[in-house]
């Protein structure tokens, strides 16, 4: 189980980096946090260019109903998850909140932007 946070760059839906794209192709369920920074592009583009279903996530969505999430990601050992960003992953505080709250539960998480590779907790 990998929880990805991936910035998608400002630009259109071809700035996401290899690396991103392949998670987000590999994943059971894609999130987009679509409240931080405008995407530049119709998120139907984003989801025909990844060939899968993007779930917009409002501002409550990311506070609130993440927990349940991240729950769902604790409890599929066998499905990865992406979380979008527009820009940079930890743009907003949000983020870096919500990042906590993944490790806090054991979550193995990556993260990909346009600047750097990181990684953590991963198998």
């Amino acid at each position: 189980m990998v929880l990805y946070f991936i910035g998608l760059g400002l630009g259109d839906e071809k700035d996401i980096t290899v690396r991103g794209l392949e998670a987000v192709r590999n994943s059971e369920k894609i999130f987009l946090e679509h409240y931080t920074s405008i995407l530049s592009v119709d998120f139907k583009k984003l989801e025909e260019f990844y060939g899968k279903a993007v779930t917009i996530c409002t501002r409550e969505t990311v506070e609130i109903e993440m927990d349940e999430i991240l729950k769902e990601v604790s409890l599929s050992p066998e499905k990865d998850f992406s979380f979008l960003v527009v820009g940079d992953p930890f743009c907003a505080t949000t983020h870096s909140d919500l990042f906590l709250r993944a490790v806090k539960l054991g979550n193995f998480f990556l993260l990909f932007s346009s600047r750097r590779y990181q990684s953590k907790n991963h198998p």
